[in-house]
């Protein structure tokens, strides 16, 4: 029988990670609801409230002032209409993703599934689909492990700008709608927080119990009708202070019942708890309670403790301004955190009626044709006794992404059994490949996609002719068995 897990920091590090999520590394996550309507970039149902950001001017000028069109409108326009589940996923497994997340519930209080909880839901408000439900059936066809993202932790300090009203011009002093007691169950008892934000743990998190217990109720809701193998929390822990240098039971009652009834679920239904949670605080007593996540960002090194990251191709939600990361430098990211332990989550833009761009699928289908063949060194693998070598490092600084110009000498490194792999991050000088950091002794080398390549090893160094041409565009890997 399943040792059973209590709502404290002291039970819930039993929590040990999954195999299937060690062995799945990539994954793609639908970050998409009404805030995609715009097509103009995330956290728009906050900026629209926020006189003079650009998301403001748009909505003001585009459909009225939010005093007039606020954001429950503007969700009765997202319609889905082209939205196609089966056909997508079957784009995103051939492009090598073997998890699959759907976005449950953004700041924006809408939620994507068949709430009985929240009276807008896209169910009973705009689509009139199951948003998560179709996703979720879909995902598996093709036996790949479904999750959710729940942002509603933030949604209570994030959402109080809907109370304010604009500061000068020919609004001035007109209440936004979210002031409207008629809608006061979507918008929040929040008032306060427009314009004293003394009741926030930080800005992030508020301490209204009573809105903790909505979110307690909403996430065992989650639990209760899809049974998701992973759930992500935009955040840490709720409800407490990231950062903090103490953990304290009390302080984080809330996410700690929710873990613990997750967990409780999956180990009752399994006999051993199979389900990943996802939250961003890196103190190892948060790290030991579920798997961190690093939101646009990566580890220098290998980590003890599998990982992840989630990040996007172009913003969260679709952005007719927005450039989209090149199909490489995706792949080289992907490397070096498999490389470290980890993995990553690559948020695929939609646009309001369901559909991808042509850009979109460009990015997709390269990484379907790298995958198919460099996909045993990515799937089932483990950290090497190190993640790489040679000299160019990636920029760990949150939200930079900083694409590296990765030289000849550097290469990213997995493994699995009795097999190496090396990821050749740049092409290597007169096609020659040589690795100094292999201690074993190497019986054969192989370059994927091409077949067996000559090699020498002397003095802990391994020397590996390769072809004129390499068979992959970007990122091609050695598979040498020691």
């Amino acid at each position: 029988m399943a040792k059973k897990f209590e709502p404290n920091f002291t039970s819930l590090r039993q929590y040990q990670c999954p195999e299937w999520f060690r062995n799945a590394k990539f994954g793609i996550w639908s970050h998409w609801g009404p805030q995609s309507v715009p097509m103009y970039g995330d956290w728009y149902a906050r900026n629209m409230y926020i006189q003079g950001t650009a998301q403001y001017l748009y909505h003001l000028r585009h459909y009225g002032h939010p005093s007039e069109f606020g954001y429950k409108d503007l969700v009765k326009l997202w319609h889905a209409e082209n939205f196609d589940p089966d056909g997508l996923m079957q784009l995103y497994y051939k492009s090598g993703a073997r998890y699959f997340m759907a976005q449950a519930s953004h700041h924006d209080h809408f939620f994507n599934y068949a709430s009985r909880i929240n009276r807008f839901n896209s169910v009973q408000v705009g689509p009139h689909k199951d948003i998560c439900g179709l996703w979720q059936k879909a995902a598996q066809k093709y036996n790949m492990p479904f999750g959710m993202s729940e942002h509603l932790g933030a949604s209570f300090s994030w959402w109080s700008v809907n109370k304010g009203s604009d500061q000068y011009g020919p609004y001035a002093g007109v209440p936004y709608d979210g002031n409207d007691p008629e809608y006061r169950d979507f918008y929040h008892n929040n008032y306060e927080h427009c314009h004293d934000n003394s009741n926030s743990i930080d800005w992030w998190y508020t301490k209204n119990q009573q809105f903790q217990q909505y979110w307690l109720d909403c996430c065992r809701e989650m639990v209760d009708l899809y049974h998701p193998d992973l759930i992500y929390s935009d955040g840490g822990l709720p409800f407490g202070k990231m950062h903090e240098s103490t953990e304290t039971d009390l302080l984080y009652q809330k996410g700690l019942e929710f873990l613990s009834y997750y967990y409780n679920v999956s180990a009752a239904e399994k006999g051993e708890n199979q389900v990943v949670y996802l939250q961003k605080d890196r103190r190892p007593e948060f790290y030991s309670i579920g798997t961190l996540d690093i939101e646009k960002s990566q580890l220098t090194e290998i980590a003890e403790q599998p990982w992840h990251t989630d990040t996007c191709i172009g913003n969260w939600f679709y952005d007719v301004r927005q450039q989209f990361k090149t199909p490489k430098h995706i792949i080289e990211m992907l490397v070096d955190i498999v490389a470290k332990n980890g993995n990553m989550l690559l948020n695929v833009l939609q646009r309001p009626d369901g559909t991808i761009d042509k850009e979109t699928e460009f990015i997709l289908e390269k990484l379907g044709a790298w995958f198919a063949i460099n996909g045993e060194a990515i799937y089932d693998t483990r950290p090497w006794h190190v993640s790489g070598e040679g000299i160019s490092r990636v920029n760990p600084e949150g939200f930079k992404e900083t694409k590296v110009e990765w030289l000849p000498g550097d290469y990213r490194f997995t493994a699995k059994g009795n097999v190496v792999y090396a990821f050749l991050m740049a092409q290597p000088e007169n096609n020659v490949a040589v690795i100094r950091t292999l201690t074993e002794r190497a019986q054969s080398v192989e370059l994927l996609g091409f077949g067996r390549c000559e090699f020498a090893q002397s003095f802990g160094i391994l020397t590996i002719k390769l072809p004129q041409e390499l068979p992959c565009e970007f990122v091609s890997c050695l598979k040498i068995t020691v």
